[in-house]
């Protein structure tokens, strides 16, 4: 058993083992309805509990088919149908009923401690889905979907970020270290990344560089990517951020300080800080970024079940 919080507590040579997976899983799976399960059926009996206390459309999907095509099943709950240290039953026992009925639990929260304290009581897998401080599905994936679209490691590649330094970013910071590739970060300054990640990345010689111009971060860039600005939770003065990141949209004009075929990816859903033009160009592979997710957090599930072969 394997739980799955964060990139940083999973050793590099796992993590490509579950991108190894993910591109033989889909390989396979060209002729393959939606909800056909995968030959090998490696999570036959398996239920999988997912909790969402944050709004979600392709986590949730993409996890409901993912243990769907593995053979398993899943339920979603919602915040209000379950305890979560409120209502008189403390977190530690939700933990212990979850780990009685279920045989994995993916939780997209509000909160990182309550994520780490769940992993000390369940004696289940816990899969973070998206924290405020980390979204390791989803980097993970995007990792397989760069390297598709590159035929190449990442690791030879120049890869972007422009924007927020959100739980995104900070996954690909790490995922920068875990897969040895360079990262340029363009923000505003008052938004670059919290020192605690900075820390880490120092302390695990990571090759990161932080610009306040969009363009010096663009240049020569094999892949840019970026996030919504105002995210949905965001509690901040939302106009005074707008303008703050007014010299940091990405469009046409950025664009072609990186290289020409520079490809350009979004985590959705997306905002103003990209232009349209941009967004749905032959260069943005954002759809496939999307439906990648399911077929890495099939492996991800994998390597939390002990199956991964």
């Amino acid at each position: 058993m394997n739980h799955f919080i964060t990139l940083k507590d999973i050793p590099a040579k796992d993590l490509r083992k579950i991108l190894i997976d993910a591109k033989k899983r889909k390989d396979r799976r060209k002729k393959f309805n939606t909800l056909e399960v995968d030959k090998d059926k490696p999570l036959m009996g398996k239920l999988l509990i997912q909790m969402f206390e944050k709004s979600s459309l392709r986590t949730r999907l993409s996890f409901y088919l993912a243990i769907k095509q593995l053979g398993g099943e899943t339920i979603i709950l919602r915040t209000n149908e379950l305890h979560l240290g409120k209502g008189g039953e403390s977190l530690a026992d939700t933990a212990r009923i979850l780990s009685t009925y279920c045989d994995g639990f993916m939780l997209r929260s509000d909160s990182d401690k309550k994520i780490e304290k769940f992993s000390k009581y369940l004696t289940i897998p816990i899969i973070n889905g998206l924290s405020p401080s980390s979204h390791p599905t989803q980097v993970l994936s995007d990792i397989f979907t760069v390297e598709e679209i590159k035929k190449k490691p990442i690791s030879e590649l120049n890869i972007c970020w422009v924007g927020d330094s959100n739980n995104v970013l900070n996954s690909l910071i790490t995922a920068s270290v875990k897969f040895s590739f360079k990262l340029s970060i363009g923000c505003p300054k008052d938004y670059k990344p919290k020192k605690f990640v900075l820390d880490w990345v120092k302390k695990n010689k990571g090759k990161i560089n932080i610009y306040n111009d969009a363009r010096k971060a663009a240049k020569n860039a094999d892949v840019i990517f970026s996030d919504k600005v105002i995210s949905l939770n965001d509690k901040v003065d939302k106009t005074k951020k707008i303008k703050d990141f007014k010299n940091f949209k990405i469009n046409k004009k950025l664009m072609s300080f990186a290289k020409k075929d520079a490809t350009f990816l979004h985590c959705l859903p997306r905002g103003t800080e990209v232009s349209s033009e941009v967004f749905l160009a032959k260069n943005s592979k954002v759809w496939l970024q999307a439906l990648n997710r399911v077929h890495v957090q099939k492996s991800i599930l994998l390597y939390c079940f002990g199956k991964l072969r």
